[in-house]
């Protein structure tokens, strides 16, 4: 059964007499009602048409978080061949919000990493709903000290709400690991190409998204916190959480206008899940161009230019 979000109620109830037409014709041959199920198949696709046309950005959010989006361990399935999965962070854990491994891209070797958050209540359970603890950041650091090692570029997919708050997280020093993962980034001399597929929380996306190249679902989020949060601290609200998501600018445009962002993928209507076979393409073909930008640069150059491109960050506006 499709999940719709609050904005699309008005879709769900279309779609849903269109289905249940469908459904009565299938319990009566004599029933012809095909005509009627394809007009309201029209209306529908227009009015989707028209929901997502010019979506707000608190409507991004939502659909960055859609609980049947594709995640992680799909994409990884979808674009990549021969996966082995690499475990713990030889310190303390595995931690299961976090999937990495060495894989081929094209029969190209790459190392993959990524943020996992279930597709169901046990899964997402299991995976801490892709909140990273201490262990899942020196995972990635240790995946990334051996990417660097043998030559292997990095691709990440982020997908995650930030890192785990908890008390154990923080003893575990929290803070240290991702400042640590950050700054890996910024030491390898592989190329580093990160996608945000999801959403993008605060450090905890940082620190796999600093790479030679950023790229965005067109509907994806990224940002320093969640609207809930921020509307938590400036308004103590956390129902302006919509205000909050405007002025954030958290969304892919918003992004590559400040420079934070290189390359925008553009979603089917409705968002990725509503066709994954495109959007695993679109995807595919973002880091084949991405990978073949960063193939002549050498170990100095890649360095170089990923300091470049975040101690630049904040030159550009929004307002030309």
């Amino acid at each position: 059964m499709r999940h719709y979000l609050d904005f699309e109620k008005p879709l769900a109830e279309i779609e849903g007499k269109a289905e249940e037409l469908r459904a009565l014709a299938r319990q009566n041959d004599e029933m012809d009602v095909e005509a009627e199920a394809e007009a309201l198949d029209k209306k529908a696709e227009i009015m989707l048409k028209d929901l997502y046309r010019n979506l707000t950005p608190w409507r991004k959010c939502q659909v960055a978080r859609h609980p049947e989006r594709p995640h992680c361990i799909e994409y990884v399935n979808e674009l990549f061949s021969e996966f082995t999965p690499l475990s713990g962070d030889r310190n303390f854990a595995d931690d299961h919000a976090v999937v990495g491994g060495i894989a081929r891209f094209n029969d190209t070797p790459v190392m993959v990493i990524g943020n996992e958050k279930g597709n169901d209540t046990k899964t997402r359970i299991e995976r801490n709903f892709g909140m990273a603890r201490p262990e899942g950041y020196r995972k990635a650091i240790r995946l990334m000290n051996l990417a660097d090692k043998f030559g292997l570029p990095v691709i990440t997919l982020v997908d995650t709400p930030g890192a785990y708050p908890g008390k154990g997280a923080e003893e575990r020093g929290q803070s240290e690991a991702i400042a640590r993962s950050t700054e890996k980034c910024l030491q390898i001399g592989v190329p580093i190409i990160s996608l945000i597929i999801g959403e993008g929380g605060s450090g905890g996306a940082v620190a796999f998204a600093t790479a030679n190249k950023v790229i965005m679902l067109e509907h994806s989020i990224y940002s320093v916190i969640s609207p809930e949060g921020c509307a938590s601290i400036l308004w103590k609200d956390a129902d302006k959480m919509r205000e909050a998501a405007e002025a954030l600018r958290l969304t892919a445009q918003d992004l590559t206008k400040l420079g934070v962002n290189d390359i925008i993928i553009e979603e089917p209507t409705g968002g990725a899940h509503r066709d994954r076979k495109m959007i695993f393409k679109e995807v595919k073909n973002a880091i084949s161009k991405a990978l073949l930008d960063l193939a002549e640069k050498k170990r100095g150059d890649l360095i170089k230019h990923r300091r470049d491109k975040f101690l630049s960050l904040g030159q550009q506006g929004l307002v030309s």
